[in-house]
């Protein structure tokens, strides 16, 4: 097998590491047992290894800004990406989030391929997978297909099915004056992005370090967002982002840098993966700048304006602009390209996405996955957080991960978006409980 050229959008991702926030991906498994190591080992290097980006590096070709290359590993080991750790005897939950802090703050070794996982003993009986990758190797959907590739499911797994596809004006099947239109709307898109000014300093922004820290949510269970939806006539997405924008306004008041009218913006991915094509691995995705609702002062303003702008978002044709951007910056050099994630990656604070996990149990080497989180990178100079929901077995849970100097305490982050779920929760059932009156006395 020779070396090939990764496809431009691959490429752009390659390229998007900056100074001390690379684009790499972390995820953590726990259990309620400890992993068989030499049964996981196995596992990985015939499913995994099977995955043909997993036994390959990435090389630059040509000149001193060649284009990275996808290059087999003729003497791929298995034990050089697999690694077994033991947490302390007395070890809780904490420390192993500091071990996931630990591990996010590394960067991948360039001379292997780009991922690595991690089988932690503990805390105390209990057994913990850690795997990170970098995101040249492909998007969520990607690697929810590669979760079910390599992980045992009880059931049908879900693959983290993307949004709608929409319009591609370089689709060959679609109508011409369609393509027409949708390339004028991403165009226009993309310059009204170029316009916009950039987010306010903030904690989000600023000075980093090479250290990064990671958080998350209890796990909350998706009928809860399902029954706020229901009253506020939203999704779970909105539900979600609502939550986010809630905690975010809360977590800048405590640290007095909120002021009237404040702007926050998140990049979010915006799938434009076909649903028959949830196996082609790689990065199929946009970027759209979401306004989160940071300067409304109630839960069920914040949902109603996360539910609106949401809309739009769908019903543009920014992600797509965005993507056609990534594909004309990723086969240049990456000097060029950041100029482009500068001027982009001003305009907004953080990352903020959403994946839909599986629904059924999964288990590896026999042994059952109780949770799963995952932590999304915030590459280049200008967003310090990353926000990640996911969601496995019927549970959501929000991954928050910041550069250390910025927000050295994500875990109040994580913990005011449950305090968020559990105030739009109660509205949701103090309405119900109204229009049960209301019924009653008529």
């Amino acid at each position: 097998m020779t070396p090939h050229p990764l496809d431009p959008v691959d490429a752009a991702w390659f390229h998007m590491d900056g100074p001390v926030n690379t684009a790499v991906v972390t995820a953590l498994a726990t259990s309620r047992r400890r992993f068989d190591v030499a049964a996981v080992r196995a596992i990985f290097g015939d499913r995994l290894a099977a995955i043909e980006r997993f036994r390959c590096r990435v090389v630059e070709r040509g000149l001193s800004y060649g284009s990275p290359c996808w290059e087999p590993m003729e003497d791929f080991d298995i034990d050089q990406h697999l690694h077994h750790r033991a947490l302390p005897a007395q070890a809780g939950d904490a420390d192993l989030l500091e071990l996931v802090s630990d591990l996010a703050s590394q960067p991948l070794p360039s001379t292997l391929p780009l991922w690595q996982a991690h089988v932690v003993d503990g805390p105390g009986e209990r057994g913990a997978l850690v795997l990170r990758y970098h995101h040249c190797i492909g998007d969520g959907a990607a690697m929810m297909d590669v979760v079910r590739r390599v992980f045992d499911s009880s059931g049908h797994a879900h693959a983290g099915r993307p949004a709608a596809r929409l319009p591609d004006p370089h689709d060959a099947s679609t109508p011409l004056l369609q393509s027409a239109l949708v390339g004028a709307e991403a165009l226009g898109a993309l310059v009204a992005d170029l316009l916009k000014s950039p987010d306010p300093l903030s904690p989000f922004k600023g000075h980093f370090v090479a250290r990064q820290r990671v958080a998350c949510s209890s796990a909350i269970p998706l009928a809860r967002l399902r029954e706020i939806g229901a009253a506020f006539d939203a999704r779970i997405n909105a539900v979600a982002v609502a939550a986010v924008a809630g905690a975010l306004r809360h977590y800048l008041t405590e640290t007095g840098d909120f002021s009237a009218g404040a702007s926050l913006r998140a990049m979010m991915p915006v799938s434009l993966r076909p649903l028959d094509h949830a196996h082609d691995g790689g990065n199929d995705f946009g970027l759209a700048i979401l306004d989160l609702p940071v300067e409304l002062d109630k839960p069920e303003a914040r949902l109603h304006a996360a539910r609106r702008r949401l809309g739009e978002v769908k019903r543009s044709s920014e992600a797509i602009g965005m993507r056609w951007l990534f594909d004309v910056f990723g086969r240049g050099p990456k000097t060029v390209q950041q100029v482009a994630q500068r001027l982009f990656g001003s305009k907004a604070s953080l990352v903020l996405t959403n994946v839909a996990g599986p629904v059924h149990p999964l288990s590896l080497a026999g042994t059952r996955i109780d949770r799963i989180m995952f932590w999304v990178p915030h590459p280049g100079e200008d967003m310090g957080l990353g926000l990640s929901v996911f969601s496995y077995r019927g549970k959501l849970s929000l991954g928050v991960i910041a550069d250390a100097a910025r927000v050295p305490d994500p875990q109040r982050v994580a913990h005011l978006f449950e305090q968020e779920i559990t105030a739009l929760l109660r509205r949701a059932r103090s309405m119900a409980e109204r229009e049960t009156a209301a019924a009653k006395g008529a």
